[in-house]
Protein backbone atom coordinates (compact mmCIF):
# COMPACT_ATOMS: atom_id res chain seq x y z
CA UNK A 1 0.00 0.00 0.00
CA UNK A 2 2.66 2.68 1.16
CA UNK A 3 4.86 1.88 -1.96
CA UNK A 4 1.57 2.18 -4.13
CA UNK A 5 0.62 5.21 -2.98
CA UNK A 6 4.28 6.73 -3.76
CA UNK A 7 4.22 5.79 -7.13
CA UNK A 8 1.11 7.08 -7.67
CA UNK A 9 2.89 10.07 -6.24
CA UNK A 10 5.68 10.29 -8.34
CA UNK A 11 8.04 9.64 -5.18
CA UNK A 12 9.95 6.82 -6.54
CA UNK A 13 13.50 7.41 -5.32
CA UNK A 14 16.53 8.23 -7.28
CA UNK A 15 14.83 9.33 -10.00
CA UNK A 16 12.95 12.10 -8.76
CA UNK A 17 15.48 12.90 -6.00
CA UNK A 18 12.48 11.83 -3.48
CA UNK A 19 11.01 8.41 -1.55
CA UNK A 20 11.62 6.70 1.27
CA UNK A 21 15.21 8.81 1.49
CA UNK A 22 15.12 12.05 0.21
CA UNK A 23 18.72 12.23 -2.50
CA UNK A 24 21.61 14.45 -2.60
CA UNK A 25 23.53 14.23 -5.87
CA UNK A 26 22.31 10.47 -6.19
CA UNK A 27 23.28 9.69 -2.27
CA UNK A 28 20.47 8.94 0.32
CA UNK A 29 20.16 11.33 3.48
CA UNK A 30 20.08 8.59 5.58
CA UNK A 31 19.44 9.97 9.31
CA UNK A 32 21.93 10.04 11.93
CA UNK A 33 21.64 7.16 14.25
CA UNK A 34 19.97 8.94 17.69
CA UNK A 35 22.35 8.91 20.69
CA UNK A 36 22.18 6.02 23.23
CA UNK A 37 20.13 7.15 26.66
CA UNK A 38 22.71 8.39 29.52
CA UNK A 39 21.71 5.90 32.23
CA UNK A 40 23.70 6.74 35.85
CA UNK A 41 22.61 3.33 36.90
CA UNK A 42 21.86 -0.08 35.48
CA UNK A 43 18.89 -2.17 36.98
CA UNK A 44 19.36 -5.65 37.24
CA UNK A 45 18.02 -8.08 34.38
CA UNK A 46 15.53 -10.65 34.57
CA UNK A 47 15.21 -12.16 31.64
CA UNK A 48 11.88 -14.38 30.62
CA UNK A 49 12.18 -18.43 30.75
CA UNK A 50 10.32 -18.37 27.68
CA UNK A 51 12.64 -16.33 25.69
CA UNK A 52 13.76 -17.64 21.93
CA UNK A 53 17.46 -18.09 22.21
CA UNK A 54 17.44 -18.00 26.10
CA UNK A 55 21.12 -19.04 27.14
CA UNK A 56 22.17 -17.11 24.45
CA UNK A 57 20.83 -13.91 25.10
CA UNK A 58 21.68 -14.62 28.58
CA UNK A 59 25.61 -15.03 27.14
CA UNK A 60 24.80 -11.52 25.67
CA UNK A 61 23.84 -9.87 28.69
CA UNK A 62 27.23 -11.38 30.56
CA UNK A 63 29.47 -10.33 27.97
CA UNK A 64 27.85 -6.56 27.61
CA UNK A 65 27.98 -6.88 32.02
CA UNK A 66 24.46 -7.06 33.01
CA UNK A 67 23.57 -8.33 36.15
CA UNK A 68 21.27 -11.12 35.75
CA UNK A 69 18.25 -12.30 38.26
CA UNK A 70 18.41 -16.05 38.37
CA UNK A 71 15.25 -16.31 40.36
CA UNK A 72 11.98 -17.95 38.84
CA UNK A 73 10.66 -14.30 39.25
CA UNK A 74 11.64 -10.47 38.53
CA UNK A 75 12.34 -8.76 41.48
CA UNK A 76 10.66 -5.45 41.64
CA UNK A 77 13.74 -3.33 40.26
CA UNK A 78 14.57 -5.56 37.46
CA UNK A 79 14.10 -4.59 33.87
CA UNK A 80 12.75 -7.60 32.53
CA UNK A 81 13.34 -8.69 28.73
CA UNK A 82 10.91 -10.84 26.58
CA UNK A 83 12.44 -12.46 23.57
CA UNK A 84 8.88 -13.62 21.96
CA UNK A 85 8.28 -15.35 18.69
CA UNK A 86 5.38 -13.73 16.77
CA UNK A 87 3.94 -12.63 19.91
CA UNK A 88 3.84 -8.77 20.92
CA UNK A 89 5.61 -7.59 24.46
CA UNK A 90 1.99 -6.97 25.84
CA UNK A 91 0.53 -10.47 25.16
CA UNK A 92 3.24 -11.67 26.60
CA UNK A 93 3.48 -9.59 29.66
CA UNK A 94 0.58 -10.62 30.36
CA UNK A 95 0.15 -14.10 29.99
CA UNK A 96 3.27 -14.88 32.18
CA UNK A 97 2.02 -12.41 35.01
CA UNK A 98 4.95 -9.66 34.22
CA UNK A 99 4.96 -6.01 35.32
CA UNK A 100 3.74 -4.76 31.82
CA UNK A 101 6.26 -0.95 33.17
CA UNK A 102 9.40 -3.03 33.48
CA UNK A 103 9.23 -5.48 30.34
CA UNK A 104 11.32 -4.74 27.16
CA UNK A 105 11.29 -6.98 23.93
CA UNK A 106 14.25 -7.74 21.58
CA UNK A 107 14.11 -9.76 18.70
CA UNK A 108 15.87 -12.83 19.19
CA UNK A 109 14.73 -14.94 16.04
CA UNK A 110 18.30 -14.60 14.07
CA UNK A 111 21.25 -15.07 16.30
CA UNK A 112 22.83 -11.85 17.40
CA UNK A 113 26.20 -12.64 15.50
CA UNK A 114 24.16 -12.56 12.63
CA UNK A 115 22.51 -9.20 12.47
CA UNK A 116 23.99 -5.61 12.45
CA UNK A 117 21.04 -4.27 14.67
CA UNK A 118 19.27 -4.83 17.45
CA UNK A 119 15.61 -4.29 17.54
CA UNK A 120 14.16 -4.04 20.78
CA UNK A 121 9.95 -3.13 21.56
CA UNK A 122 8.15 -1.21 24.22
CA UNK A 123 4.82 -2.35 25.50
CA UNK A 124 2.09 0.83 26.11
CA UNK A 125 2.93 0.84 29.58
CA UNK A 126 7.04 -0.08 29.52
CA UNK A 127 8.50 3.33 31.91
CA UNK A 128 10.62 5.58 30.00
CA UNK A 129 13.85 4.31 32.62
CA UNK A 130 13.35 0.66 31.78
CA UNK A 131 13.43 2.09 28.12
CA UNK A 132 16.56 4.01 28.13
CA UNK A 133 18.29 0.93 30.27
CA UNK A 134 17.38 -2.03 27.80
CA UNK A 135 18.60 0.68 24.81
CA UNK A 136 21.89 1.70 26.71
CA UNK A 137 22.51 -1.94 27.70
CA UNK A 138 22.14 -3.53 24.37
CA UNK A 139 24.12 -0.62 22.97
CA UNK A 140 27.26 -1.20 25.02
CA UNK A 141 29.13 -3.09 22.49
CA UNK A 142 28.55 -0.38 19.94
CA UNK A 143 26.31 -2.24 18.47
CA UNK A 144 23.36 -0.06 17.05
CA UNK A 145 19.59 -0.08 18.83
CA UNK A 146 16.39 0.45 17.53
CA UNK A 147 13.68 0.84 19.97
CA UNK A 148 10.28 0.66 18.67
CA UNK A 149 6.75 0.47 19.77
CA UNK A 150 4.90 -2.69 20.29
CA UNK A 151 4.37 -4.90 17.22
CA UNK A 152 3.65 -8.26 16.79
CA UNK A 153 6.76 -10.19 15.37
CA UNK A 154 8.23 -6.71 15.30
CA UNK A 155 10.35 -6.32 11.91
CA UNK A 156 12.24 -9.26 11.06
CA UNK A 157 9.94 -11.80 11.97
CA UNK A 158 7.62 -10.43 10.21
CA UNK A 159 9.55 -10.14 6.74
CA UNK A 160 11.23 -13.46 7.30
CA UNK A 161 8.03 -15.35 8.24
CA UNK A 162 6.12 -13.84 5.21
CA UNK A 163 8.65 -14.43 2.66
CA UNK A 164 8.97 -18.11 4.01
CA UNK A 165 5.30 -18.74 3.79
CA UNK A 166 4.70 -17.27 0.20
CA UNK A 167 7.28 -19.36 -1.17
CA UNK A 168 5.79 -22.51 0.70
CA UNK A 169 2.55 -21.49 -0.90
CA UNK A 170 3.81 -21.14 -4.08
CA UNK A 171 5.17 -25.30 -3.75
CA UNK A 172 2.10 -25.93 -2.17
CA UNK A 173 -0.21 -24.55 -5.12
CA UNK A 174 2.45 -26.56 -7.52
CA UNK A 175 3.37 -22.92 -8.84
CA UNK A 176 7.11 -24.04 -8.78
CA UNK A 177 9.41 -26.05 -7.82
CA UNK A 178 11.10 -25.96 -4.64
CA UNK A 179 14.24 -25.03 -6.35
CA UNK A 180 12.82 -22.75 -8.21
CA UNK A 181 12.17 -19.88 -6.06
CA UNK A 182 15.60 -20.37 -4.69
CA UNK A 183 17.07 -19.72 -7.79
CA UNK A 184 15.23 -16.40 -8.69
CA UNK A 185 16.19 -15.24 -5.32
CA UNK A 186 19.91 -16.17 -5.10
CA UNK A 187 20.70 -15.16 -9.09
CA UNK A 188 17.60 -12.37 -9.72
CA UNK A 189 17.86 -10.24 -6.61
CA UNK A 190 21.49 -11.55 -5.04
CA UNK A 191 20.23 -12.77 -1.71
CA UNK A 192 23.08 -15.48 -0.54
CA UNK A 193 19.65 -17.47 0.90
CA UNK A 194 16.65 -18.08 -0.94
CA UNK A 195 13.00 -17.91 1.21
CA UNK A 196 13.10 -21.61 1.69
CA UNK A 197 16.80 -22.45 2.77
CA UNK A 198 16.10 -19.48 4.63
CA UNK A 199 13.49 -20.88 6.21
CA UNK A 200 15.27 -24.01 6.78
CA UNK A 201 17.94 -21.91 8.60
CA UNK A 202 15.86 -20.32 11.30
CA UNK A 203 14.05 -23.36 11.56
CA UNK A 204 10.46 -24.43 10.04
CA UNK A 205 9.33 -24.97 13.87
CA UNK A 206 10.45 -21.05 14.85
CA UNK A 207 8.98 -19.67 11.28
CA UNK A 208 5.91 -21.58 12.20
CA UNK A 209 5.43 -20.06 16.32
CA UNK A 210 5.83 -16.79 14.28
CA UNK A 211 2.88 -17.19 11.64
CA UNK A 212 0.36 -18.63 14.19
CA UNK A 213 1.43 -16.01 17.23
CA UNK A 214 0.91 -13.04 14.25
CA UNK A 215 -2.17 -14.67 13.36
CA UNK A 216 -3.29 -14.51 17.25
CA UNK A 217 -2.54 -11.23 17.83
CA UNK A 218 -3.83 -9.47 14.44
CA UNK A 219 -6.44 -12.18 13.47
CA UNK A 220 -4.96 -11.52 9.88
CA UNK A 221 -5.52 -14.15 7.40
CA UNK A 222 -2.45 -13.48 5.98
CA UNK A 223 -0.28 -15.56 8.34
CA UNK A 224 -2.33 -18.38 7.82
CA UNK A 225 1.01 -21.01 7.58
CA UNK A 226 1.46 -22.86 4.51
CA UNK A 227 0.36 -26.44 4.69
CA UNK A 228 3.90 -27.21 2.97
CA UNK A 229 5.59 -25.16 5.93
CA UNK A 230 3.18 -26.78 7.89
CA UNK A 231 3.42 -30.08 7.69
CA UNK A 232 7.42 -30.33 6.84
CA UNK A 233 7.98 -28.46 10.09
CA UNK A 234 4.97 -30.84 12.11
CA UNK A 235 7.81 -33.97 10.70
CA UNK A 236 11.22 -32.27 10.93
CA UNK A 237 11.10 -32.02 6.84
CA UNK A 238 13.62 -29.32 4.89
CA UNK A 239 11.27 -27.28 3.53
CA UNK A 240 12.77 -28.19 0.09
CA UNK A 241 12.07 -31.04 -0.15
CA UNK A 242 9.33 -32.61 -2.94
CA UNK A 243 7.61 -35.43 -2.56
CA UNK A 244 8.22 -38.30 -5.52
Amino acid sequence: MVAAQRLAGGVVGRKSQDGFYRYVDGKAQVPAEPPVPSVAEMPPVWVSTRAARRSELLQLLKDLGAKIETGQSPSVHALTIVAPLGFDVTTVAVVERLDPARTVGIDFLIEDAAVKRRVLATNPATRTDMRDAAHALFARDGKPVSVIRDSGGFVTQRVVASIVNIASDMCQQRVCSPADPETAVTLGLGYPLGPLAMGNRWGPTNILEVLFNMQTVYGDPRYRPSPWLRRRGAIGLSLLHEEE
